[in-house]
């Protein structure tokens, strides 16, 4: 019978190569597959970091280049929104900053003597979504949005912010605000947000009329007799709580109103002022 090995050889297993040049190939091969796997997983790293700082961009803009919307209105009267005692608090719930809310903060808040119910930051959230979403904003005619929170922070929103469109990245969005001071659009350096200095009553134009809303004032009207009623060529500004309950005080405005014979939500609120300012400038 004949030897299938010579003396000094060894059987060769199952799948073992011996060409060298066959292995190095096969290494490369993998090299290759592990870095196209890693820079995969930085590019989805990179687009999940990204992902809220774009729910933030501005309509129309490319490259950085900000482009202003041809619907401006240039010396035409406008409106500018004054959000009074918002719910944003900062707080440290675990390992990590966080802006309270009455929903998932309960425990938090009842175990540091907080009252829930004095945490609804979706209030303005949704106030928000009313005035920029409106169709008086899309025509140009909105001026300016200032929200004041509950601890006197005072924050400026441009006309052409894009809201995210769920809470939790507007949430994020608040955090990054509040921590950081400002927040500036994708590719650019302009502030979309940003804090700036008390009181609200210096940014305000002088020849405006500034009209509160609460509930209880004895002065019920109908909002578009009341704005009809108002000059052609005076900016409105109209101040509104954003807060679960109470009212707000504030002493620059000149007349308090109540719009309803109901307990109105602010973005209720907000929604009828929209309406009645848009047909008395005729913005369909």
């Amino acid at each position: 019978m004949v030897r299938p090995y010579g003396k000094g050889h060894k059987k060769r297993k199952k799948g073992e190569r011996y060409d060298k040049e066959e292995e190095e190939v096969e290494d490369e091969q993998v090299q290759e597959e592990k870095a196209d796997s890693e820079t995969e997983m930085r590019a989805q790293d990179g687009e999940e970091k990204t992902e809220e700082a774009k729910e933030m961009q501005l309509p129309g803009v490319e490259e950085g280049i900000p482009i202003v919307p041809s619907h401006q209105t240039g010396k035409k009267p406008g409106v500018i929104f004054v959000l009074e005692k918002a719910s944003l608090e900062v707080a440290k719930v675990g390992k990590s900053y966080q802006i309270l809310n009455s929903e998932e903060h309960a425990n938090f808040l009842r175990r540091n003597k907080k009252n829930p119910a004095d945490y609804r930051p979706d209030i303005i959230y949704q106030a928000l979504l009313s005035i920029l979403d409106s169709p008086l904003n899309k025509a140009g005619r909105l001026r300016a949005v200032y929200v004041k929170t509950d601890k006197g922070v005072l924050f400026e929103v441009k006309p052409h912010v894009r809201i995210p469109r769920t809470y939790k990245r507007f949430a994020g969005i608040m955090l990054q605000l509040l921590q950081k001071l400002s927040i500036t659009a994708v590719g650019n350096r302009e502030k979309l947000l940003r804090v700036i200095k008390n009181p609200v009553t210096q940014y305000l134009p002088l020849n405006s009329r500034k009209i509160g809303f609460s509930h209880s004032s004895e002065k019920l009207v109908q909002m578009e007799k009341y704005v009809a009623g108002v000059g052609d060529d005076t900016d409105l500004v109209f101040v509104v709580g954003a807060m679960s309950h109470g009212k707000i005080e504030c002493d620059y405005v000149d007349d308090f109103i109540s719009v309803s014979e109901y307990p109105l939500s602010a973005a209720w609120c907000i929604a009828r002022v929209c309406e009645a300012v848009s047909k008395k400038w005729r913005v369909l």
